[in-house]
């Protein structure tokens, strides 16, 4: 492995270029950038494991982590995400947000959200948001989202971890629901240039969020309710208990919480939420 944890040599595969760290820093971690460090890997089991491990011994905020190839990454309920060496992104960030109330945490997941459906609509690709943050193209998935709170010497700390697909061929695809940009005809399939283009759209939505005070939704709901396909739908929402909420998805509340049928759903309270037939 080089020092920048691409990898040596040639590389197997002219559509998945591996990914270039020093091009990275250079455009990310610069002054007036949030963006702190970017660490890259050649394999890890899991960025958001070691961006939890960074945290706890007091990483900065902005610190990146990334790989070539993640062996057990993981999805909202502990649900798995593969993806063969090389073909989509990986990456875990850390945010110290320790200003922030216990009622606007719960926005950070949509606001990510936000900007991985932004960038995804910068190469070319028309998307959407599934509440509370899944990316869809029409009706399959290209990239998800998981958030984790850690708790450090400094202070609370989010992890956030995001996987999107990238020069997936449909054989390689987890799922039939599933897409990527190569599938959709992407402008860019260079993991490199893609991770630069999400970081950058994270970095203004973050910054505009934080700073706002007041309404804890503000700034992002309704660049979000503009976005989320799931509103105005009918929806099937499964709770953990096997039960059904079947109705019509009407408004994301102050909380984050799907409204369906005057119910408000959180997202740490539902396993599902599906169209309904």
């Amino acid at each position: 492995m080089t020092t920048d944890g691409t990898p040596p040599g040639p590389y197997s595969r002219l559509d998945r270029p591996p990914l270039d760290g020093t091009a990275l820093r250079t455009a990310l971690v610069v002054e007036g950038s949030m963006w702190t460090d970017v660490v890259v890997t050649q394999a890890t089991a899991s960025t958001n494991a070691d961006a939890s491990v960074a945290a706890r011994e007091g990483a900065a905020e902005g610190t990146i982590f990334t790989t070539h190839a993640q062996t057990s990454g993981r999805g909202r309920l502990d649900r798995s995400w593969d993806s063969a060496p090389g073909s989509g992104l990986a990456v875990s960030v850390v945010l110290r947000p320790d200003a922030i109330s216990p009622a606007r945490w719960v926005w950070l997941p949509l606001l990510v959200g936000l900007a991985v459906d932004a960038t995804v609509r910068d190469l070319g690709v028309g998307s959407g948001l599934k509440w509370p943050n899944d990316v869809l193209v029409e009706d399959r998935k290209i990239a998800g989202i998981l958030l984790e709170r850690v708790q450090t010497p400094i202070g609370t700390a989010a992890v956030v971890g995001i996987g999107l697909n990238v020069s997936m061929s449909r054989e390689e695809l987890p799922v039939p629901q599933a897409t990527s940009l190569a599938l959709e005809g992407a402008t860019s399939t260079d993991r490199t240039v893609v991770l630069r283009s999400l970081l950058r759209n994270l970095e203004a939505l973050y910054r505009a969020w934080i700073v706002t005070e007041g309404d804890p939704a503000a700034g992002i709901r309704e660049a979000y309710l503009r976005r989320c396909v799931t509103i105005g739908s009918s929806v099937r929402v499964q709770m953990p208990d096997g039960s059904d909420l079947v109705g019509a998805a009407e408004a994301i509340d102050d909380h984050g919480r799907l409204v369906v049928d005057g119910h408000p759903v959180s997202a740490g309270d539902v396993t599902h939420v599906r169209a309904a037939p």
